[in-house]
């Protein structure tokens, strides 16, 4: 049982989307504030924005990326799933699945000097890769090494990158671990369908461990925490049986979303069915950061270097029809204070 912590009543709201649906958030080291919009509909305005401090926000890095014209176009987004901002950089991972009904052109993976704001770099990603039923989901960087990892939800897989190279490698795609549960999910007291059926969402949250030397993830539907050492991860003379045989399951913990340590090595992730914010500390215990009716499913997490957890509430279960009158936000809440 989680037991509740402090943080009750902290939460502070930071930007608001009425009619915009958003998943992605990520606080450069500057603290430049990023977010973005998945095209999971026809509508939407813009796949990137800056948030300014007042919490009005402008397309990012320009209109002209933001610019869909409903098919696939070098330089223009197509529907960003996920911004990761890592020292001067901000990384842009976009399924190119828009509406979920099926990769179209190719997914990629883009990366912007956030000193000028311009291209530094662009990783594409074939059907062997990203098949048509795929769906990048979020990232996690080492630069030390060169790694991008990445999960893919559509149909289960981790995805390494090197980032040198530019090859990627589909990795895990047969094992348990990046599949979703037979579950569903009870979500402010009413269980959790798409068109009628069974959601199936696969690896989704994702986080390295602060020495880098493990990638922790999670199935959204499913409620199973796994690791895998990021040696093993990477080692190009491993088979994947082998690889298999080390991935660990650490025990059961809520129905997250993303995921994200702190430098005190305890992983946040949301309780999805609570309408909370849970985290497992360093010694496996799960503990609740904070409860809030106005936590409408938290869904990806950053950090913003001054002891306060970001998060938005892209409220997946609620987002369905009309969503004109929805309100989506990001919010702020302090982390957990260091045992003593």
């Amino acid at each position: 049982m989680a037991e509740q912590s402090t943080t009750q009543n902290q939460l502070t709201k930071v930007a608001s989307f009425k009619g915009v649906q958003v998943t992605g958030v990520t606080m450069s080291p500057l603290g430049r504030l990023f977010a973005c919009f998945p095209r999971w509909r026809e509508g939407v305005p813009f796949s990137v924005v800056e948030v300014r401090q007042d919490g009005s926000y402008v397309p990012y890095p320009d209109e002209s990326w933001n610019h869909w014209l409903g098919a696939p176009q070098d330089n223009k987004f197509t529907c960003v799933q996920a911004v990761w901002a890592q020292d001067n950089s901000l990384f842009v991972l976009d399924p190119a699945n828009p509406e979920m009904k099926g990769v179209v052109g190719n997914p990629a993976l883009y990366e912007f000097d956030l000193n000028t704001d311009l291209l530094k770099n662009k990783w594409i990603f074939d059907r062997k890769i990203a098949p048509e039923q795929s769906y990048l989901n979020d990232l996690r960087i080492d630069e030390e090494f060169g790694r991008i990892y990445i999960t893919e939800s559509g149909t289960g897989a981790i995805i390494l990158l090197d980032i040198v190279s530019g090859v990627p490698r589909r990795l895990l795609d047969k094992h348990p671990s990046v599949k979703a549960e037979d579950i569903y999910l009870t979500v402010e007291g009413e269980k959790w369908l798409r068109d009628g059926k069974q959601p199936q969402m696969h690896a989704d949250g994702i986080a390295l461990s602060p020495d880098k030397a493990f990638l922790y993830y999670h199935a959204l539907t499913g409620y199973h925490l796994y690791r895998v050492s990021t040696d093993m991860l990477t080692s190009e003379v491993m088979d994947e049986e082998k690889l298999e045989e080390q991935v660990e399951d650490l025990g059961k913990t809520p129905a997250p979303d993303g995921m994200i340590f702190d430098q005190n090595g305890n992983l946040y992730m949301a309780d999805l069915e609570k309408n909370a914010i849970v985290y497992r500390t360093p010694e496996g215990d799960i503990r609740t950061l904070i409860q809030d009716e106005q936590i409408k499913w938290a869904d990806t997490f950053t950090l913003d270097g001054l002891g306060n957890l970001l998060f938005t509430t892209s409220r997946l279960h609620e987002a369905v029809g009309d969503i004109s009158d929805i309100e989506f936000c990001i919010y702020k809440v302090p982390l957990a204070e260091p045992v003593a």
